[in-house]
């Protein structure tokens, strides 16, 4: 906008005592600002850092005229209003007087509020917080979280006034860059106070700390590898990794149990545990191996693939921060194959041709007596071919060689000889009867 199109726009808005200011420098203060206005006439009130970026600001004079002088004086000079050399547009503001009303973030108190902005969860570890924090005074609790403002924090102290120190300090400021990974340039710091007089902190991990209790649990997450996320040669955060895998399902044209994906996941390794729900509409489980190692060449050999021909249920895997998963029923949903179940609980459950491992087999021993078993093909078969044995069930007629596997036709694995088609039984989703009457 040019000069004369400025001054038009100052003219016409509708006098007020309250002027607007715009295109502050960064962190000026009421002084200056007084500075500025008091040629003009008697200040009554002022409100600074108003704005997202905290560069505007307002100023209210005791008078009309006052405010008019000013506004018609910059608007005809050939001289800017400036403040530390950088240009300050001035308009009439829309209200008619500063009201300074304390939102809660003014209000002091022994708990900050401490918004990390330009990182994300995990760029800055609670141990480099608590450096940054214990400068002013000694820290009691920590606790990180993130929402939609980013990534913040809740410290706590054990006074107001060491809190307000702090604040004071560090609000506006970054943290040192050598405590910083190197893939971030700097994080600035946003503090407000927090409603918060005393944080309850359950256990000690990567995501809260409680200083004045040495003897509160540990939660598995808080060991070292997981307090400071590893960093490739690219400078790119390496992901993390876990002995647990989230499987989310797409495309659930046939129904998901244990059992079935139990004989996906165990071909790659021991399956300990397995837990199905449901979340956000959609089916998710989580599958539990022994190693690390195991659940990492199970995601990358099976994510994107589909247990069943046609694109249906399309598996999407990632790791989860759990390590141990609590499986305590023994149903279709959830199973633990770590532990010996009594006989009857080994019953099917309405799924033909698959039955449930012992817990033998469970720790890589051959079952007893299996409803169905999988071998490698023997010395002199064909690559890819697979046999199945299933003493007990007549409609198996004992041990047959099986075609090619068509189960994830896309994923070319060797080794993966299993022929799950053949194998999981395609029991449809169960449909809502509608009732014609309501429509009536």
């Amino acid at each position: 906008m040019s000069g004369s199109g400025q001054s038009q726009f100052r003219c016409t808005q509708t006098p007020s005592k309250v002027l607007h200011l715009r295109n502050l420098p960064w962190e000026c203060n009421e002084e200056e600002l007084v500075e500025l206005c008091k040629p003009f006439g008697k200040i009554v009130n002022t409100k600074c850092d108003v704005g997202t970026n905290r560069n505007q600001a307002f100023v209210e004079f005791v008078d009309l005229s006052q405010a008019i002088n000013m506004v018609s004086y910059y608007a005809s000079s050939s001289e800017p209003a400036q403040i530390r050399g950088k240009t300050v547009y001035i308009q009439y503001s829309n209200r008619h007087e500063i009201v300074n009303n304390k939102s809660p973030g003014d209000v002091p108190g022994n708990v900050l509020l401490v918004t990390i902005e330009g990182v994300e969860a995990g760029d800055v570890s609670i141990d480099v917080i608590h450096l940054v924090f214990s400068a002013f005074g000694f820290v009691h609790k920590i606790a990180t979280f993130e929402k939609a403002a980013g990534f913040q924090a809740l410290i706590q102290y054990s006074d107001v006034q060491t809190a307000s120190t702090a604040r004071d300090s560090l609000d506006g400021r970054s943290i040192p860059r050598y405590l910083l990974p190197s893939h971030l340039n700097e994080c600035h710091l946003r503090i407000s106070y927090s409603a918060h007089t005393d944080l309850n902190i359950k256990f000690q991990s990567h995501r809260s700390r409680d200083y004045t209790n040495p003897y509160l649990p540990v939660n598995p997450t808080a060991m070292e590898g997981f307090l400071q996320p590893a960093v490739g040669p690219d400078g790119k955060k390496k992901e993390f990794e876990s002995n647990v895998l989230l499987a989310s399902i797409e495309n659930m044209q046939y129904a998901i149990t244990v059992d079935v994906l139990h004989t996906v996941f165990s071909s790659f390794g021991t399956v300990q545990k397995i837990a199905i729900f449901e979340k956000n509409g959609g089916t998710q489980a989580l599958i539990q191996y022994p190693e690390i190692a195991t659940a990492a060449a199970a995601k990358d050999a099976l994510e994107g693939h589909c247990i069943y021909e046609g694109g249906y249920c399309k598996l999407h895997l990632s790791y989860s921060r759990h390590t141990d998963l609590n499986v305590k029923a023994y149903t279709d949903k959830s199973r633990d194959y770590t532990i010996q179940v009594p006989l009857p609980m080994q019953q099917t459950s309405g799924v033909p041709g698959v039955g449930y491992a012992s817990s033998s087999a469970a720790q890589g021993q051959a079952p007893v007596t299996p409803v169905t078993s999988w071998d490698r093909a023997p010395a002199g078969a064909f690559s890819g071919q697979a046999y199945m044995s299933a003493p007990g069930n007549p409609q198996m007629g004992g041990a047959r060689p099986l075609h090619q596997p068509n189960v994830f036709p896309d994923l070319d694995l060797p080794s993966f000889s299993c022929n799950l088609v053949n194998l999981i039984p395609r029991e449809k989703k169960k449909k809502k009867k509608v009732n014609p009457d309501v429509f009536f």
